[in-house]
């Protein structure tokens, strides 16, 4: 396909803030601007060189950037810091699958939290060193099992039977050295905590510590983990309370318990303005019902997203958790100190804010049978999809099409042959209209939304990645790892 770069028709519009060209294209209704990094601007800056990168690699297409990665980090770093307590991060590899994010972690000093076979193998054959890798798998079949006790990588049990499997594998080929483990805790549920489906309570790991599978030679209890549900600092600190108490009696024990590790659910916050958060949702509970002026999709409500502006992130969110009581009187950080605990902890979407973003091509301009008007894109709604219900970040729109529409407000939609086939499901605005050719550009997706939930079903391929570093922008190689691969020259291809 032949395209023509052009910057015209990005006039100005009252939602956006004055001279910001890349906003003015496209615009929720209400307006949800993303905060942008300096090297999304400067490519979406660039009509030519977005074009050029779908052309070479298809569409949509993901392009990364970690260099927020080292930042994000340091600032949980920072706090902690402060507060006198030793922390340890090790990203979650689930929320992005590039192998650029393994080698990036790798140069920040950060450890890995992986959850498949396969994960485990790559880092490993990336020369991530097994004290650096977590294994958190909430399934971990046979040969996970035996990877992670060859490799000697932290394998944290989430249940009985997974002891008893890893027994099992122990007695089958004996371990020296020990083998190091986590418990997973499954916090007493409260009016703070909820219930959960990982880990066992703190009373079944006792038992299981004292008896002769959890005394065995083969296997040496490190540290206490706990997965939770939502971004609860409090909810967090009520579990680091009872994960001390095991710690105590673990070490009373005899077991060398020397970490507590809260998993992840690190918030952050996708726009910077509050007040644009709460219009939307002023607007989405009072929207119209009729479909062809609802806000979102034929007036259907939305239920569960993520909460895509929150005031305390990373690092107050952290503060906050340390300085709350774990017991009567006593300050997380005194607690964790006290004991010379390290605290650990495995974020993955606040780690990745501000490292990749989606980009889609126009294919196609319709409307629905009843009137709602459609711009169809040559991606899926799963590429851009969390377990949440919707992306609530407005797209950028960069002209490389042909002659534009008249101005518009539609619906994104892609190519499954679904009636609700929605990238997004709220209604956009395209002020200046849309041309068949221009691109969609999907902001700050590095965290789950590119890969959690992604299909290759009507065997379209899976979207390309690509990884933009010192040497230009290069795909990254995520199907196959060559073994023994030195670490320096493995940049991305």
């Amino acid at each position: 396909m032949t395209t023509t770069a052009r910057t015209e028709g990005l006039g100005t519009d009252d939602a956006v803030s004055e001279g910001d060209g890349l906003r003015t294209g496209c615009r929720g209704i209400p307006s949800l601007s993303a905060r942008l990094e300096p090297w999304m601007r400067e490519l979406l800056a660039d009509p030519t060189a977005c074009a050029a990168l779908l052309e070479e690699h298809g569409s949509p297409l993901n392009v990364h950037d970690f260099g927020a990665l080292t930042r994000n980090a340091d600032e949980l770093t920072a706090v902690a810091d402060s507060e006198g307590v030793a922390l340890r991060i090790f990203v979650a590899r689930k929320a992005n699958k590039t192998l650029g994010l393994v080698r990036a972690a790798h140069a920040a000093g950060l450890g890995l939290d992986v959850g498949s076979h396969r994960e485990l193998s790559q880092v490993l054959d990336l020369g991530v060193p097994a004290d650096d890798v977590v294994v958190t798998a909430a399934i971990k079949p046979a040969p996970l099992l035996r990877l992670a006790l060859d490799s000697g990588a932290m394998l944290v049990l989430d249940n009985l039977d997974e002891a008893a499997a890893v027994y099992a594998e122990i007695a089958r080929e004996p371990l020296d050295p020990p083998r190091p483990v986590a418990l997973r805790l499954a916090p007493t549920p409260s009016d703070v905590v909820g219930p959960t489906r990982f880990g066992e309570s703190a009373s079944s790991w006792q038992s299981w510590a004292g008896s002769r599978e959890g005394s065995r030679d083969g296997l040496q209890i490190q540290g206490i983990h706990f997965h939770l549900h939502g971004y609860d600092p409090l909810a967090r600190a009520h579990a680091l309370g009872e994960a001390l108490g095991l710690v105590d009696a673990l070490r009373s024990s005899g077991h060398p318990a020397s970490f507590i590790d809260i998993g992840g659910g690190i918030p952050m916050s996708y726009l910077d303005d509050a007040e644009q958060w709460a219009a939307f949702w002023e607007a989405h509970d009072h929207q119209s019902d009729d479909p062809t002026d609802s806000l979102t999709w034929r007036g259907e409500p939305l239920r569960q997203v993520y909460p895509y502006h929150q005031q305390v992130v990373r690092g107050q969110w952290l503060r906050t958790l340390l300085g709350a009581e774990v017991q009567p009187g006593v300050r997380a950080a005194d607690a964790l100190q006290e004991r010379e605990l390290e605290l650990r902890c495995e974020p993955g979407r606040s780690m990745l804010d501000g490292c990749g973003m989606t980009l889609a091509r126009t294919v196609q301009r319709t409307t629905t049978s009843d009137g709602i008007p459609l711009i169809g894109l040559e991606m899926n709604r799963t590429q851009c999809r969390s377990t949440s219900e919707d992306f609530l970040v407005d797209p950028i729109l960069v002209r490389t099409g042909g002659e534009a529409s008249a101005p518009v407000d539609a619906f994104l939609v892609g190519a499954y042959c679904i009636e609700a086939e929605l990238i997004l499901r709220r209604r956009l605005r395209f002020p200046g209209g849309v041309a068949i050719g221009d691109v969609v550009a999907l902001p700050n997706t590095a965290g789950y939304l590119m890969h959690i939930l992604e299909s290759a079903s009507h065997q379209i391929p899976l979207a390309s990645n690509v990884v933009r570093g010192p040497g230009g922008i290069r795909r990254d190689r995520i199907d196959a790892v060559p073994p023994q691969r030195p670490w320096t020259d493995a940049a991305g291809d």
